[in-house]
């Protein structure tokens, strides 16, 4: 179990116990704050006992001698300073973050001699101790040794020359950790606490941030023809829902931005039911529904001058005696006619009707959709990026650019007449795989048929939304992947 942390910013701490965290550079003779934590000169004694070099992300970790005004001392190293980035900022909050324990208090003085930190830094640094403070443990009942629990809240003072500053930056990044750990509950939340109608009264809470929500239930989506979607759900005693969840922070003329989620909340395959092993992971099969509601958080949070629209199509896919069957043709909201070849590529059949309703009802700037959609994506990227798929080259550009600045990359991935013709049906307008051969790419250009001549863009986050692996910033299996990358985008380029 973390401890909640209660962060400030302040010129200077008053010490008296408790817990002092310093910043040091491979090129910096000290370590920020050296000269009130240890006016006897422990650390440089400690460090070359060590050989404590300062390397990134490397850590001295000392007892306070008798006399002095903390208990502990923890020396981060920050590397060099030329190399420094945004998200090496974050990553030395995460790793401050993993060396709070059993205290209440700490100071971290981050002004590190020789480099100038900024506002924007500090405000960074903290949002990375948020995001690593973060865990799951609702559903324990035991939350370990007695002598190995955390407070409950720590009390954290980050000492800056900039505090003033500092301050009124953090007032986003916590919206971005409030909207990032939102995206990481959903996806931990096991699946048969979180179902299509509890997901959708979860979107239904962001109304107490000025968010306008609408919830369809099956009824309304069968008035509109979204066949494909509900024939994905009519296998599961679970009623689906679509969300629909607009911020309106810009002007009135301006057309929204559109962000549209997968939101299958348990994948067992349906009739081309998935092998036994790992199918508890499907659990995550909501990843991008999740990322598109703490993106909405982010928004709201932060008042961003932007309007916006988030739908997440919300469903579970079941085996039983309705489920619909390989060989069925359903019809979709555009009309178009679908050949169920296998009832496990589930995902687009969701994402083609949500996105069709947002195009027509919104007439968005462009849309985005986020989906854990294909095996295929990890068998090529890993767990490093996410696949990147797009009719609009700016839009990737923009998107990968925001990638490269959150560290939630991407990397494009190819789209061609070539592929898409392999998901041509003799019996519907097309079929819903195109078979083991790019298998990424041609569910992206399923979904392309559904989206006109918007600028679009589909990300395969089935390799970084779960499972993916653990760093400075992030120790939980749901990582809220995609949130702070679409924040990042709508700051840079779609704020007026």
């Amino acid at each position: 179990m973390s401890a909640k942390l209660e962060i400030s910013f302040a010129k200077s701490a008053k010490l008296n116990g408790g817990l002092s965290i310093l910043l040091k550079t491979v090129e910096a003779d000290s370590a920020a704050g050296a000269e009130t934590v240890d006016p006897a000169g422990v650390i440089v004694k400690a460090a070359r006992i060590a050989r404590f070099s300062a390397k990134s992300m490397s850590a001295l970790d000392i007892v306070a001698p008798e006399g002095a005004p903390v208990e502990r001392i923890v020396v981060i190293g920050l590397g060099k300073a030329a190399e420094l980035t945004a998200h090496d900022w974050l990553k030395a909050g995460g790793a401050a973050a993993s060396r709070i324990k059993n205290t209440d208090k700490a100071a971290v003085f981050i002004d590190v001699p020789g480099l100038e930190t900024s506002a924007r830094a500090a405000a960074d640094f903290a949002l990375g101790m948020l995001l690593r403070a973060y865990s799951f443990d609702t559903y324990k009942t035991k939350k370990g040794d007695e002598e190995e629990k955390p407070a409950k809240s720590v009390k954290v003072t980050i000492v800056t020359a900039d505090a003033a500053g500092a301050k009124k930056a953090f007032s986003d990044s916590e919206a971005v950790a409030g909207g990032v750990n939102l995206a990481r509950d959903l996806v931990n939340e096991p699946p048969n606490v979180l179902g299509p109608v509890e997901f959708a009264a979860k979107a239904r809470e962001l109304e107490k941030l000025g968010v306008e929500v609408e919830i369809l239930t099956e009824k309304e989506m069968r008035r509109l023809g979204m066949g494909a979607l509900l024939g994905v759900a009519q296998g599961s005693v679970r009623p689906p829902r679509l969300a629909v969840m607009q911020w309106k922070g810009g002007k009135a003329k301006d057309r929204p931005v559109a962000f549209v989620g997968k939101g299958v909340v348990f994948d067992t395959g349906g009739i081309s039911i998935k092998p036994a092993a790992g199918m508890e992971d499907m659990k995550g099969d909501m990843g991008g529904a999740a990322a598109v509601t703490g993106l909405m958080h982010v928004l709201a949070s932060r008042k961003a001058a932007v309007n916006a629209v988030g739908i997440i199509g919300l469903v579970e896919n079941m085996p039983d005696g309705n489920a619909q069957r390989p060989g069925d043709i359903v019809t979709s909201m555009s009309g178009q006619t679908i050949e169920v070849i296998n009832t496990d590529a589930e995902g687009r059949l969701v994402l083609c009707d949500a996105l069709w309703y947002c195009n027509d009802r919104f007439k968005p700037q462009f849309m985005i959709n986020l989906a854990t959609l294909t095996g295929a994506i990890v068998v090529a990227l890993g767990n490093v990026h996410a696949g990147l798929f797009s009719n609009d080259d700016q839009l990737s550009a923009q998107l990968t650019a925001a990638g490269l600045s959150s560290n939630e990359k991407l990397w494009r991935m190819p789209l061609g007449r070539d592929y898409d013709k392999l998901i041509d049906s003799k019996f519907a307008d097309m079929k819903n795989t195109g078979g083991r051969q790019a298998g990424s790419i041609t569910a992206a250009h399923f979904l392309k048929r559904f989206v006109q001549d918007t600028p679009w863009a589909h990300l395969d986050i089935a390799g970084t939304a779960m499972g993916s692996p653990q760093d400075e910033i992030n120790q939980s299996w749901g990582s809220g992947f995609g949130v702070r990358l679409l924040d990042e985008l709508v700051r840079a380029h779609y704020e007026s």
